[in-house]
């Protein structure tokens, strides 16, 4: 969080966040301190979350367990990388819009993402659910399964070296989409351009707050990290280690005057 010190907290309208290993653990639920901080941001101005989940994760994990009485419409949520767009209005959450793939694009995706994770050799001894989530708009590769526990996902690729592998060969078979890594043990497979950095730039267009103006957090700010197209928007991004390091962070932006 080092480069925290260089930004004006004060001058930021519109903090966005990561959502796995960022405000919660691997698909868990927020903390009850985390939903409190989250709520005292919502009081101080806008709050945005991207994340490669679809829309139910950010059910269970944030909105179930905000307190009562936070100000929903001071937030956006952006679903599948950006690929989806949320905002509560007139005390419902609405869907704004949804990238969705064509059939077509879909099975292409599935065949060469099933080819690459043959031929890697990184099948591991036990599952947990589905490895392939078709989310609509988003196509996910979870190592370990889709309700893997949060130990052996930790342990699995923790310096994300597997999933590299996989990337690289899907970039070459399926170049025209963008492979990203996120979560602790996924892969993220979108349309070409429909990113983290896309959904920074919808923020700017349906909330008109200029980009100078926002603030990106996430834990996998680095290339080939999902959070990474964040860099390319011109908005300040700091990359935290874990939801305890976000904490930290988010005290410093409540002490802005």
């Amino acid at each position: 969080m080092d480069k925290a010190q260089d930004i004006q907290f004060s001058k930021k309208n519109l903090i966005i966040f990561d959502l796995d290993n960022t405000l919660a653990e691997s698909k868990a639920a927020i903390d009850h301190e985390m939903a409190g901080l989250l709520s005292g941001l919502l009081d101080r101005g806008g709050v945005a979350i991207i994340s490669g989940g679809d829309w139910p994760q950010f059910e269970k994990q944030v909105l179930a367990n905000l307190p009562s009485g936070s100000k929903l419409s001071q937030l956006s949520i952006l679903p599948t990388c950006g690929t989806k767009f949320y905002q509560y209005q007139s005390g419902a959450w609405k869907k704004l819009y949804s990238e969705d793939f064509t059939a077509q694009e879909k099975n292409k995706i599935l065949k060469n993402l099933q080819d690459a994770v043959k031929e890697t050799g990184n099948v591991p001894e036990k599952l947990w659910g589905e490895q392939i989530e078709d989310r609509g708009s988003q196509i996910t590769f979870s190592a370990l399964g889709q309700h893997a526990p949060l130990q052996p996902k930790q342990a699995w690729d923790p310096d994300f070296a597997k999933r590299k592998v996989i990337q690289g060969l899907l970039k070459k078979t399926i170049p025209e989409f963008s492979v990203q890594l996120g979560g602790a043990t996924s892969i993220d497979i979108t349309k070409p351009g429909i990113d983290k950095a896309y959904g920074i730039f919808k923020l700017r267009d349906v909330l008109n707050i200029p980009i100078k103006d926002m603030l990106f957090i996430g834990d996998a700010i680095f290339e080939g990290g999902n959070d990474y197209p964040a860099t390319r928007t011109g908005a300040d991004c700091i990359n935290v280690k874990d939801p305890e390091d976000t904490k930290d962070l988010i005290r410093k932006i409540l002490q802005r005057p």
